[in-house]
């Protein structure tokens, strides 16, 4: 899709699009406000429409109005209203579903170009952050993934350009900025739909081999490099947990490390380098990689084993953010990592009361073979902490637990380092994702206690959420560290707001802001 900003409401278009506030509603609907001059285009059918659809500017509330017959130069055949609630309580994720909802109107009726504009303009203080946002919603609107669906059934997908109304060119926010704000959402998009591409395919396409090779090849598109460990090396590097793992299947397992190194100076740079080498800040992203799990010999039940092919969300997330980051050239250090295999049952699988060796050197206890993600991570953060990072987090599919303490759409967060946990929900909350943070009581740590091995790889059904974070923070030392259960809002299970149903490729946008905000923040 084909994204730009425009100066005039006279632009001609399938569908006008306006976002607004429910103050434009408020004492003296339409005044002072760019629905003032669509009412007028529209000889007072507007207003005659919200009065009798009760329309509100309520969050994600909609009115569409045919208009056959315009006038005045006003060229939009439809125009789509859609509400972004109270202004003081507005948030990206509000718009991001606002210019979904439209993305996806304009395909519906098979328009094949927008306008969209704000009733009342943006400060400009926030101007290029609404662009950005209302360009990255659009992209996600026109997400589809029918690959496998015959032509028949597939929806078709007209929208061939967008335009971003912007009433104020002279203003000190040029076009230049403008089009960089659209390229960030578009590119941004561009990564999320990939994440959601690589979850959605199905289990049997979908091996560690095939998630090596489609993101290992974005990846170096995008100007990144790449090393692909095969199972015999990973043996060399001592990957014991890994390995365990990835006993039980015929599929060959896949460690898979993609590596963003900036090529400019670090002293002509905006970041400040951070370590006394004069390297740039270093981060290292780890994503779970279980391209299906079944459960091993815990093995799951037909409905626990429906979406397990969703099991690699987090892999998706890490190795995708890595790609837009390489595209945008961010001036920070950046190590995608992920441990793709399956986890399946047969004469091989490894058994409960197995002790394995991590490559940390710790030994684990194992009694359950259905808590096999923390198992893979584990070996990923110990070969990540090789890299010297300045902070380490880790995404995944982790546990059911997380699911009923926060619901389907928020990730839980744990952390050991309280700065690095701010910086981090900031950068989620600028994103428009929903993350909560939860803690790490010492008393839970005991669960993980073993008689024959240096710890078990779960505790008791209680606070599962946590232990599961427990078992990773013994593997992760000082290091400031975040780890992200995504269980929930890894898929949705309908369309709603920015997401259709299926793979969300949640994480990719607070990735990339963390490591955005990274690159422009002074050292300490």
């Amino acid at each position: 899709m084909q994204i730009r900003t425009v100066h005039s409401l006279q632009t001609p278009t399938d569908v006008l699009v306006v976002a607004a506030f429910d103050d434009n509603f408020s004492e003296s609907p339409f005044t002072d406000s760019l629905l003032s001059s669509v009412d007028q285009y529209l000889e007072g059918s507007l207003r005659e429409a919200c009065l009798a659809e009760r329309f509100r500017g309520a969050p994600g509330q909609c009115l569409v109005l045919q208009t056959s017959r315009p006038s005045g130069g006003f060229s939009a055949r439809r125009l789509y209203l859609v509400g972004l609630g109270q202004r003081s309580a507005a948030s990206v994720q509000v718009l991001h579903g606002a210019a979904a909802s439209a993305s996806r109107f304009a395909n519906s009726v098979r328009a094949s170009s927008l306008v969209f504009a704000f009733a009342s303009p943006p400060p400009p203080e926030t101007k290029l952050a609404h662009i950005g946002a209302v360009a990255f919603g659009l992209e996600m609107g026109a997400y589809r993934f029918e690959k496998y669906l015959s032509a028949d059934k597939r929806t078709p997908g007209v929208l061939e350009r967008a335009d971003i109304l912007d009433e104020a060119p002279k203003s000190p926010v040029g076009s230049n900025e403008s089009a960089t704000a659209i390229e960030r959402g578009l590119r941004l998009g561009r990564a999320v739909s990939f994440a959601r591409d690589l979850v959605n395919e199905p289990p049997s396409f979908m091996t560690p081999a095939t998630l090596a090779s489609a993101t290992v090849a974005r990846a170096t598109a995008a100007g990144a490099t790449a090393r692909v460990f095969s199972r015999s090396e990973c043996d060399a590097l001592g990957m014991g947990l890994f390995l365990a793992v990835a006993k039980g299947s015929e599929t060959e397992p896949q460690f898979v490390h993609l590596i963003w190194k900036p090529t400019l100076d670090p002293d002509a740079s905006t970041a400040t380098p951070r370590r006394s080498d004069h390297r740039w800040p270093c981060v290292v992203l780890v994503g779970k990689g279980v391209t299906f799990d079944s459960g091993g010999l815990s093995l799951k039940n037909t409905e626990g084993m429906l979406d397990m092919k969703t099991d690699m969300a987090g892999a998706a997330a890490v190795l995708a953010a890595l790609a837009a980051i390489a595209e945008e050239g961010l001036p920070v250090e950046v190590h995608a990592l992920a441990a793709c295999t399956e986890n399946m049952l047969s004469d091989r699988s490894y058994k409960l009361g197995d002790v394995l060796r991590s490559k940390a050197g710790k030994t684990v206890e194992i009694n359950n073979t259905d808590a096999e993600g923390r198992l893979t991570l584990a070996d990923a953060i110990t070969y990540g902490l090789e890299l010297r990072p300045d902070a380490i987090l880790d995404f995944a599919t982790l546990t059911g637990a997380c699911i009923v303490a926060l619901g389907p759409h928020t990730a839980g967060v744990m952390s050991n380092h309280d700065k690095t946990l701010e910086n981090w929900l900031a950068a989620a909350r600028a994103a428009g994702e929903d993350m909560w943070p939860l803690p790490l009581p010492p008393r839970l740590a005991e669960q993980l206690k073993s008689d024959i091995a240096d710890l078990k790889n779960t505790g008791e059904r209680w606070g599962g959420a946590l232990t599961a974070g427990h078992f990773l923070k013994e593997f992760v030392g000082q290091t400031p560290w975040i780890h992200v259960d995504l269980a929930g809002p890894s898929t949705a299970s309908k369309e709603s707001g920015l997401n259709t149903k299926g793979a969300t490729g949640f994480g990719v946008a607070s990735i990339v802001e963390y490591v955005r905000r990274l690159a422009t923040t002074p050292s300490s």
